[in-house]
Protein backbone atom coordinates (compact mmCIF):
# COMPACT_ATOMS: atom_id res chain seq x y z
CA UNK A 1 0.00 0.00 0.00
CA UNK A 2 1.62 3.29 -1.51
CA UNK A 3 0.88 5.97 1.37
CA UNK A 4 1.07 9.49 0.18
CA UNK A 5 2.50 11.93 3.00
CA UNK A 6 1.40 15.33 2.56
CA UNK A 7 2.83 18.19 4.40
CA UNK A 8 0.55 20.91 5.52
CA UNK A 9 1.14 24.23 3.52
CA UNK A 10 2.54 26.82 6.17
CA UNK A 11 0.45 30.05 6.21
CA UNK A 12 1.95 33.07 5.30
CA UNK A 13 0.96 36.03 6.85
CA UNK A 14 -0.43 39.78 5.63
CA UNK A 15 2.16 41.83 7.90
CA UNK A 16 4.70 38.95 6.75
CA UNK A 17 3.76 39.53 3.19
CA UNK A 18 4.06 43.51 3.93
CA UNK A 19 7.42 43.19 5.52
CA UNK A 20 8.07 41.13 2.39
CA UNK A 21 7.31 43.45 -0.17
CA UNK A 22 10.31 45.88 -1.68
CA UNK A 23 9.83 49.54 -0.10
CA UNK A 24 10.25 52.29 -2.75
CA UNK A 25 12.94 54.10 -2.13
CA UNK A 26 14.48 57.45 -3.49
CA UNK A 27 17.04 57.45 -6.04
CA UNK A 28 20.35 59.27 -5.06
CA UNK A 29 19.60 61.50 -7.34
CA UNK A 30 15.89 62.54 -6.12
CA UNK A 31 17.90 63.31 -3.13
CA UNK A 32 20.67 65.30 -4.08
CA UNK A 33 18.16 67.37 -6.61
CA UNK A 34 15.87 68.00 -3.58
CA UNK A 35 18.70 69.59 -1.37
CA UNK A 36 19.76 71.64 -4.37
CA UNK A 37 16.01 73.36 -3.88
CA UNK A 38 16.10 73.14 -0.01
CA UNK A 39 19.53 75.08 0.71
CA UNK A 40 18.76 78.30 -0.92
CA UNK A 41 15.17 78.91 0.34
CA UNK A 42 16.65 78.33 3.97
CA UNK A 43 19.52 80.71 3.65
CA UNK A 44 17.02 83.08 1.80
CA UNK A 45 14.75 82.38 5.07
CA UNK A 46 17.48 83.47 7.20
CA UNK A 47 18.57 85.94 5.42
CA UNK A 48 15.06 87.58 5.40
CA UNK A 49 14.79 87.17 8.81
CA UNK A 50 18.04 88.44 9.79
CA UNK A 51 16.97 91.48 7.48
CA UNK A 52 13.78 92.09 9.39
CA UNK A 53 14.96 91.56 12.70
CA UNK A 54 17.86 94.22 12.08
CA UNK A 55 15.10 96.31 10.46
CA UNK A 56 12.39 96.44 13.33
CA UNK A 57 15.68 96.86 15.59
CA UNK A 58 16.97 100.05 14.26
CA UNK A 59 13.70 101.36 13.83
CA UNK A 60 11.88 100.27 17.23
CA UNK A 61 13.93 97.33 19.28
CA UNK A 62 16.75 99.44 20.07
CA UNK A 63 14.44 102.50 21.52
CA UNK A 64 12.32 99.50 23.45
CA UNK A 65 13.06 99.17 27.51
CA UNK A 66 11.98 96.55 28.84
CA UNK A 67 11.37 95.10 32.52
CA UNK A 68 10.03 91.16 33.78
CA UNK A 69 10.32 92.86 37.27
CA UNK A 70 6.48 94.80 37.13
CA UNK A 71 3.51 94.51 39.39
CA UNK A 72 0.12 95.85 39.16
CA UNK A 73 -0.88 97.59 42.63
CA UNK A 74 -3.61 99.98 43.69
CA UNK A 75 -4.51 102.37 46.69
CA UNK A 76 -5.78 99.22 48.92
CA UNK A 77 -7.57 100.36 51.98
CA UNK A 78 -7.62 98.69 55.02
CA UNK A 79 -10.48 99.46 57.17
CA UNK A 80 -10.99 99.24 61.34
CA UNK A 81 -13.09 100.03 63.78
CA UNK A 82 -12.78 103.28 65.43
CA UNK A 83 -14.67 102.03 68.49
CA UNK A 84 -15.16 99.27 70.31
CA UNK A 85 -18.29 97.40 69.62
CA UNK A 86 -20.05 94.24 68.74
CA UNK A 87 -20.47 92.86 64.91
CA UNK A 88 -24.41 93.27 64.84
CA UNK A 89 -24.12 92.92 60.60
CA UNK A 90 -22.38 92.36 57.89
CA UNK A 91 -23.89 94.33 54.45
CA UNK A 92 -21.34 93.14 51.73
CA UNK A 93 -20.05 89.91 50.82
CA UNK A 94 -16.59 88.44 49.65
CA UNK A 95 -14.89 90.25 46.39
CA UNK A 96 -18.42 92.45 46.44
CA UNK A 97 -18.41 95.72 43.71
CA UNK A 98 -19.11 98.52 46.75
CA UNK A 99 -19.76 102.12 46.28
CA UNK A 100 -17.94 104.98 48.10
CA UNK A 101 -20.51 105.11 51.52
CA UNK A 102 -22.37 101.74 51.16
CA UNK A 103 -22.04 100.50 54.52
CA UNK A 104 -19.90 97.44 55.43
CA UNK A 105 -20.17 96.30 58.54
CA UNK A 106 -22.51 97.29 61.28
CA UNK A 107 -21.53 97.51 65.19
CA UNK A 108 -23.92 97.83 67.88
CA UNK A 109 -24.99 101.34 68.40
CA UNK A 110 -26.94 100.75 71.75
CA UNK A 111 -24.35 101.43 73.76
CA UNK A 112 -23.05 104.84 71.47
CA UNK A 113 -26.97 106.00 71.00
CA UNK A 114 -27.38 106.25 75.36
CA UNK A 115 -24.27 108.12 75.80
CA UNK A 116 -25.17 110.34 72.85
CA UNK A 117 -29.09 111.01 74.50
CA UNK A 118 -27.33 111.82 77.60
CA UNK A 119 -24.55 114.48 76.22
CA UNK A 120 -28.00 116.20 74.66
CA UNK A 121 -29.26 116.34 77.87
CA UNK A 122 -26.32 117.96 79.81
CA UNK A 123 -26.23 120.69 76.41
CA UNK A 124 -29.93 120.97 76.96
CA UNK A 125 -28.91 122.04 80.89
CA UNK A 126 -25.73 123.76 79.70
CA UNK A 127 -27.85 126.00 77.62
CA UNK A 128 -30.82 126.77 80.34
CA UNK A 129 -27.86 127.67 82.65
CA UNK A 130 -26.39 129.82 80.13
CA UNK A 131 -30.22 131.35 79.85
CA UNK A 132 -30.15 131.46 83.71
CA UNK A 133 -27.25 133.81 84.11
CA UNK A 134 -28.27 135.95 81.06
CA UNK A 135 -31.49 136.82 82.86
CA UNK A 136 -29.97 137.46 86.04
CA UNK A 137 -27.53 139.45 84.70
CA UNK A 138 -30.13 141.67 83.03
CA UNK A 139 -32.38 141.59 86.66
CA UNK A 140 -29.10 143.21 88.60
CA UNK A 141 -28.76 145.59 85.96
CA UNK A 142 -32.06 147.01 86.18
CA UNK A 143 -31.43 146.62 89.96
CA UNK A 144 -28.41 148.78 89.69
CA UNK A 145 -30.38 151.47 87.51
CA UNK A 146 -33.04 151.22 89.93
CA UNK A 147 -30.00 152.06 92.96
CA UNK A 148 -28.72 155.10 90.57
CA UNK A 149 -32.11 156.36 90.90
CA UNK A 150 -32.38 156.26 94.82
CA UNK A 151 -28.70 158.18 95.08
CA UNK A 152 -30.23 161.02 92.85
CA UNK A 153 -33.34 161.09 95.35
CA UNK A 154 -30.84 160.61 97.94
CA UNK A 155 -28.72 163.51 96.68
CA UNK A 156 -31.49 165.74 96.03
CA UNK A 157 -32.49 165.35 99.86
CA UNK A 158 -29.56 165.95 101.17
CA UNK A 159 -29.06 169.32 99.30
CA UNK A 160 -32.84 170.38 101.19
CA UNK A 161 -31.91 169.21 103.95
CA UNK A 162 -28.48 170.71 103.56
CA UNK A 163 -30.30 173.99 102.85
CA UNK A 164 -32.81 174.00 105.79
CA UNK A 165 -30.40 173.48 108.09
CA UNK A 166 -28.10 176.80 106.66
CA UNK A 167 -31.67 178.80 106.87
CA UNK A 168 -32.64 177.49 110.54
CA UNK A 169 -28.63 178.24 111.60
CA UNK A 170 -29.13 181.92 110.58
CA UNK A 171 -32.64 181.79 112.23
CA UNK A 172 -31.67 180.79 115.16
CA UNK A 173 -27.95 183.28 115.27
CA UNK A 174 -30.71 186.05 115.09
CA UNK A 175 -33.79 184.75 117.45
CA UNK A 176 -36.04 184.09 115.13
CA UNK A 177 -36.41 180.32 115.64
CA UNK A 178 -35.88 177.97 118.42
CA UNK A 179 -32.30 175.92 119.25
CA UNK A 180 -34.69 172.31 118.86
CA UNK A 181 -36.07 173.61 115.48
CA UNK A 182 -32.08 174.47 114.33
CA UNK A 183 -30.86 171.30 115.39
CA UNK A 184 -33.48 169.08 114.04
CA UNK A 185 -32.67 170.70 110.56
CA UNK A 186 -29.09 169.92 111.23
CA UNK A 187 -30.16 166.13 112.28
CA UNK A 188 -32.50 166.10 108.77
CA UNK A 189 -29.06 167.43 106.79
CA UNK A 190 -26.81 164.86 108.11
CA UNK A 191 -29.54 161.95 107.93
CA UNK A 192 -30.07 162.68 104.26
CA UNK A 193 -25.98 162.52 103.89
CA UNK A 194 -26.33 159.38 105.53
CA UNK A 195 -28.74 158.08 103.29
CA UNK A 196 -26.81 159.26 100.08
CA UNK A 197 -23.71 157.34 101.40
CA UNK A 198 -26.04 154.05 102.00
CA UNK A 199 -27.32 154.36 98.68
CA UNK A 200 -23.86 155.23 97.17
CA UNK A 201 -22.56 151.34 99.14
CA UNK A 202 -25.57 149.70 97.71
CA UNK A 203 -24.53 150.43 94.55
CA UNK A 204 -21.45 149.47 94.62
CA UNK A 205 -22.42 145.94 96.29
CA UNK A 206 -24.72 145.72 93.44
CA UNK A 207 -22.19 146.12 90.75
CA UNK A 208 -19.74 143.45 92.70
CA UNK A 209 -23.12 141.26 92.36
CA UNK A 210 -23.13 141.85 88.44
CA UNK A 211 -19.61 140.95 88.18
CA UNK A 212 -20.20 137.86 90.34
CA UNK A 213 -22.95 137.39 88.01
CA UNK A 214 -20.79 137.66 84.72
CA UNK A 215 -18.38 135.49 85.72
CA UNK A 216 -20.79 133.05 86.65
CA UNK A 217 -22.73 133.50 82.91
CA UNK A 218 -19.01 132.87 81.48
CA UNK A 219 -18.65 129.88 82.98
CA UNK A 220 -22.08 128.98 82.21
CA UNK A 221 -21.55 129.17 78.48
CA UNK A 222 -17.83 127.57 78.45
CA UNK A 223 -19.90 124.43 80.28
CA UNK A 224 -22.40 125.00 77.12
CA UNK A 225 -19.85 125.09 74.65
CA UNK A 226 -17.85 121.62 76.44
CA UNK A 227 -21.45 120.05 76.66
CA UNK A 228 -22.02 120.94 72.74
CA UNK A 229 -18.41 119.52 71.92
CA UNK A 230 -19.66 116.70 74.05
CA UNK A 231 -22.53 116.12 71.83
CA UNK A 232 -20.50 116.37 68.46
CA UNK A 233 -17.67 113.35 70.22
CA UNK A 234 -21.18 111.66 71.15
CA UNK A 235 -22.34 111.64 67.21
CA UNK A 236 -19.28 110.67 65.91
CA UNK A 237 -18.95 107.97 68.45
CA UNK A 238 -22.34 106.88 67.03
CA UNK A 239 -21.35 107.61 63.65
CA UNK A 240 -18.03 105.34 64.06
CA UNK A 241 -20.27 101.89 64.41
CA UNK A 242 -21.29 102.09 60.54
CA UNK A 243 -18.09 101.19 58.42
CA UNK A 244 -18.79 102.69 55.06
CA UNK A 245 -16.86 101.75 52.02
CA UNK A 246 -14.19 105.19 51.66
CA UNK A 247 -14.59 104.93 47.71
CA UNK A 248 -15.60 102.79 44.94
CA UNK A 249 -13.54 99.47 44.68
CA UNK A 250 -14.19 95.44 45.50
CA UNK A 251 -14.54 94.50 48.99
CA UNK A 252 -12.01 91.28 50.38
CA UNK A 253 -9.87 89.85 52.79
CA UNK A 254 -12.94 89.90 55.23
CA UNK A 255 -12.21 88.94 58.62
CA UNK A 256 -14.98 89.96 60.99
CA UNK A 257 -18.10 87.93 61.92
CA UNK A 258 -21.24 88.05 63.36
CA UNK A 259 -20.89 88.67 66.80
CA UNK A 260 -17.60 89.04 67.23
CA UNK A 261 -16.51 91.73 69.40
CA UNK A 262 -13.90 94.33 68.08
CA UNK A 263 -11.22 96.85 69.19
CA UNK A 264 -10.14 100.00 67.98
CA UNK A 265 -7.34 99.20 64.76
CA UNK A 266 -8.55 95.69 64.31
CA UNK A 267 -8.14 94.66 60.64
CA UNK A 268 -12.43 93.72 59.56
CA UNK A 269 -12.07 94.60 56.10
CA UNK A 270 -10.64 95.65 53.07
CA UNK A 271 -11.37 97.63 49.88
CA UNK A 272 -9.66 97.17 46.71
CA UNK A 273 -9.76 99.75 44.26
CA UNK A 274 -11.42 98.91 40.34
CA UNK A 275 -9.45 98.15 37.58
CA UNK A 276 -9.96 102.07 36.67
CA UNK A 277 -7.90 103.38 39.48
CA UNK A 278 -4.79 100.35 39.48
CA UNK A 279 -1.45 101.15 38.28
CA UNK A 280 1.81 99.17 37.73
CA UNK A 281 5.10 99.69 39.55
CA UNK A 282 8.03 98.78 37.26
CA UNK A 283 11.44 98.41 38.91
CA UNK A 284 13.92 99.43 36.26
CA UNK A 285 18.09 98.73 36.04
CA UNK A 286 19.71 102.45 36.38
CA UNK A 287 21.29 101.78 33.29
CA UNK A 288 17.56 102.11 31.38
CA UNK A 289 16.58 105.24 32.73
CA UNK A 290 18.82 107.73 30.49
CA UNK A 291 16.18 108.33 28.04
CA UNK A 292 12.78 107.77 30.07
CA UNK A 293 10.49 110.91 30.58
CA UNK A 294 7.14 111.50 32.05
CA UNK A 295 3.99 110.82 29.60
CA UNK A 296 6.08 107.84 27.35
CA UNK A 297 4.05 105.22 26.00
CA UNK A 298 4.46 101.56 27.99
CA UNK A 299 2.91 98.05 26.84
CA UNK A 300 2.21 95.59 29.89
CA UNK A 301 2.31 92.11 28.94
CA UNK A 302 0.85 89.95 32.04
CA UNK A 303 2.16 86.75 32.49
CA UNK A 304 -1.37 85.25 33.24
CA UNK A 305 -2.19 86.06 29.71
CA UNK A 306 0.16 86.88 27.44
CA UNK A 307 -2.34 87.95 24.65
CA UNK A 308 -3.94 90.41 26.82
CA UNK A 309 -1.74 93.72 27.11
CA UNK A 310 -2.59 96.52 27.55
CA UNK A 311 -1.05 100.25 26.90
CA UNK A 312 -0.22 102.87 29.46
CA UNK A 313 1.92 105.80 29.98
CA UNK A 314 4.70 106.76 32.94
CA UNK A 315 3.37 108.75 35.26
CA UNK A 316 6.12 109.40 37.39
CA UNK A 317 9.49 107.58 38.86
CA UNK A 318 10.67 107.55 42.22
CA UNK A 319 12.97 110.02 43.99
CA UNK A 320 15.26 107.72 44.99
CA UNK A 321 16.23 103.99 44.18
CA UNK A 322 13.97 101.04 46.11
CA UNK A 323 17.13 99.79 48.19
CA UNK A 324 17.03 103.73 49.89
CA UNK A 325 13.52 102.80 50.52
CA UNK A 326 14.15 99.58 52.17
CA UNK A 327 14.30 98.68 55.90
CA UNK A 328 18.00 98.58 55.86
CA UNK A 329 19.27 100.90 53.51
CA UNK A 330 22.63 99.70 52.20
CA UNK A 331 25.89 101.50 53.64
CA UNK A 332 28.73 101.25 50.57
CA UNK A 333 30.96 103.44 52.89
CA UNK A 334 31.96 99.83 55.31
CA UNK A 335 33.13 96.63 54.64
CA UNK A 336 33.86 95.27 51.15
CA UNK A 337 32.23 97.01 48.29
CA UNK A 338 30.52 95.39 45.47
CA UNK A 339 28.78 97.44 43.11
CA UNK A 340 25.14 96.31 42.07
CA UNK A 341 22.77 97.79 39.49
CA UNK A 342 20.31 99.25 41.66
CA UNK A 343 16.66 99.74 40.17
CA UNK A 344 14.13 103.00 40.34
CA UNK A 345 10.21 102.10 40.92
CA UNK A 346 8.64 103.71 38.17
CA UNK A 347 4.71 104.41 38.00
CA UNK A 348 2.91 103.59 34.78
CA UNK A 349 -0.80 104.32 35.00
CA UNK A 350 -3.24 102.38 32.69
CA UNK A 351 -5.49 103.29 29.85
CA UNK A 352 -8.72 103.34 31.60
CA UNK A 353 -10.38 102.14 29.00
CA UNK A 354 -8.72 99.03 28.75
CA UNK A 355 -8.19 98.64 32.33
CA UNK A 356 -11.83 98.28 32.59
CA UNK A 357 -11.99 96.06 29.80
CA UNK A 358 -9.32 94.02 31.40
CA UNK A 359 -10.56 91.05 33.09
CA UNK A 360 -7.43 89.87 34.00
CA UNK A 361 -6.09 92.65 35.85
CA UNK A 362 -5.75 92.41 39.60
CA UNK A 363 -3.44 93.97 41.96
CA UNK A 364 -0.17 92.11 42.42
CA UNK A 365 0.27 90.33 39.30
CA UNK A 366 3.14 90.49 37.63
CA UNK A 367 3.79 91.91 34.21
CA UNK A 368 6.34 92.59 31.75
CA UNK A 369 6.98 96.22 30.98
CA UNK A 370 8.22 97.79 27.72
CA UNK A 371 8.98 101.45 27.48
CA UNK A 372 8.85 103.53 24.28
CA UNK A 373 12.10 105.80 24.47
CA UNK A 374 11.15 107.32 21.59
CA UNK A 375 8.22 109.82 22.48
CA UNK A 376 5.66 110.46 24.12
CA UNK A 377 4.07 110.23 20.53
CA UNK A 378 5.63 107.29 19.62
CA UNK A 379 3.45 104.40 17.74
CA UNK A 380 4.30 100.85 18.17
CA UNK A 381 4.26 98.87 14.85
CA UNK A 382 5.68 95.60 15.72
CA UNK A 383 8.19 93.61 14.01
CA UNK A 384 6.87 93.60 10.47
CA UNK A 385 5.77 96.58 10.28
CA UNK A 386 8.46 98.91 11.80
CA UNK A 387 11.05 96.84 9.44
CA UNK A 388 8.30 97.54 6.35
CA UNK A 389 9.00 101.38 7.40
CA UNK A 390 12.33 100.84 7.87
CA UNK A 391 12.76 99.57 4.54
CA UNK A 392 10.89 101.94 2.68
CA UNK A 393 13.09 104.32 4.02
CA UNK A 394 16.43 102.43 2.67
CA UNK A 395 14.74 101.72 -0.79
CA UNK A 396 14.28 104.57 -3.33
Amino acid sequence: MNAVSEKPAIAVEPAQSARAAPEPRSTPGARRHLRRWLRPLAAIVVVAGLVVTGAWWLEEGRWIESTDNAYVQGDIAVLSPRVEGQVQAIAVADNQVVRAGDTLIQLDPADYQARLDQARASAAEAEAAVETATRQIAQQRSTIAAMQAGIDQAQAEQTRAGADATRAASLAANGWTSKQANDLAIADSRKAAAAVTSAVAQKAAAEQQLAVLQAQAAQAVARAANMRAAVVLAENALAYTTIKAPFDGVAGNRSAELGQRVAPGTQVIAIAPTRERLFVIANFKETQLRHMRQGMKVRLTPDIDPDAAVDGRIDSLAPATGALFSLLPPENATGNFTKVVQRVPVKIVIDPDQAAASGWLRAGLSVTAEVDTRGADAERAGLFGAAAIRLARLVP
